[in-house]
């Protein structure tokens, strides 16, 4: 707060400066608020805006004070290719989580998506024509034997596959469609190949974790296996954008170079844009002919550029991948593949 007040006093009076902060002094005395946070914060503001998000995961500390927001940190963890959710699956109910490799949470179904096989299947439960009856001993590995009254398969499997095809259909429609990240099914081994089998969502996984979160240890042993099934794809994901760019650039279809790079964003020539995460380069951008100017940043009128450019692509329909720095293919910290 101190940073953001010599910053702002440079452009506005004592009193526009304390208005400005004022909200900022409400967050820092509500006590309820910082016992309950999240490992990272982030805090945008404006005339007639405030607005405080809890992240996952950690970020640099870092006060900016300019005429657009700054986003960056926002987009690397909402647009990261490292982001996927899971989706605990018994027969009689689910969990959802949503995470990266460092941080799982659990979150809160979308309504309509059905938590148990009573929200999914109401009073239209198959009535039993069989008697379940187990010998050997009960336990992982001895499944009841079944006594049929009746050719067919058992109901307690018909219903199963009607709740499964509900869960998928609703998780599809409400959660992976709208996010577009993968998913990981989590449940015990036979529930795998039934759910698979009627499964419909095009960011399942075909790898799985074998077990149902609650029979795990904590919610970071769930996570340590997420990440096992994710890290490769996430790898993969980014050297696919390297080769790209890399591929690009020898067609004169891709840069690097910040002053040819914020003229191609303006003008919405850029498809896909890479930012490195851990930079900040301080200018300011001109919007309508995309020329730069470098400054520093606690000059109230500077942002970072590499965040402005990542913005103005959003805007322009182009997609942004923020990529950790030992990852990034080039070294000014941004490389682009246009569209023409």
């Amino acid at each position: 707060m101190r940073e953001l007040e010599e910053s702002l006093l440079q452009q506005f009076t004592k009193d526009e400066t304390q208005q400005i902060l004022k909200p900022f002094q409400v967050l820092a005395k509500n006590h309820d608020f910082w016992n309950h946070t999240l490992d990272g914060l982030a805090v945008l503001a404006a005339r007639d805006l405030f607005r405080v998000y809890k992240l996952q995961r950690p970020v640099e500390e870092l006060a900016v004070v300019a005429d657009s927001l700054h986003i960056k940190p926002l987009l690397r963890i909402l647009q990261s290719a490292d982001r996927y959710q899971i989706l605990g699956l018994s027969r009689k109910q689910i969990k959802l989580f949503e995470g990266n490799r460092d941080v799982l949470d659990e979150i809160e179904p979308a309504q309509g998506v059905p938590r148990t096989m009573i929200d999914a299947l109401g009073e239209e439960l198959t009535v039993p024509s069989q008697t379940v009856a187990s010998y050997g001993g009960v336990g992982v590995g001895h499944s009841p034997i079944h006594h049929g009254h009746g050719g067919g398969e058992p109901e307690v499997d018909i219903d199963a596959e009607r709740f499964f095809r509900a869960v998928d259909r609703a998780v599809m429609e409400q959660h992976s469609q709208p996010s577009g990240l993968p998913l990981i099914l989590a449940a015990l081994p036979e529930h795998h190949h039934l759910f698979h089998s009627v499964s419909h969502n095009p960011f399942l996984m075909r790898e799985s974790i074998e077990s149902y979160p609650d029979a795990l240890s904590s919610i970071a042993e769930l996570r340590q296996r997420a990440w096992q099934l994710m890290e490769p794809y996430y790898l993969a994901r980014l050297d696919t954008l390297v080769e790209e760019f890399g591929n690009a650039k020898a067609e004169e279809l891709g840069d690097d170079d910040l002053v040819h790079v914020a003229k191609a964003v303006v003008g919405g020539r850029v498809s896909k844009l890479l930012i490195e995460a851990c930079r900040e380069v301080p200018g300011r951008i001109n919007i309508e002919t995309g020329n730069i100017e470098l400054s520093k940043l606690n000059n109230p009128k500077v942002n970072d550029i590499l965040d402005d450019l990542g913005r103005l692509t959003i805007t322009m329909h182009g997609q942004v991948v923020v990529v950790p720095s030992e990852r990034m293919p080039t070294k000014t910290g941004i490389a682009a593949i246009y569209r023409y």
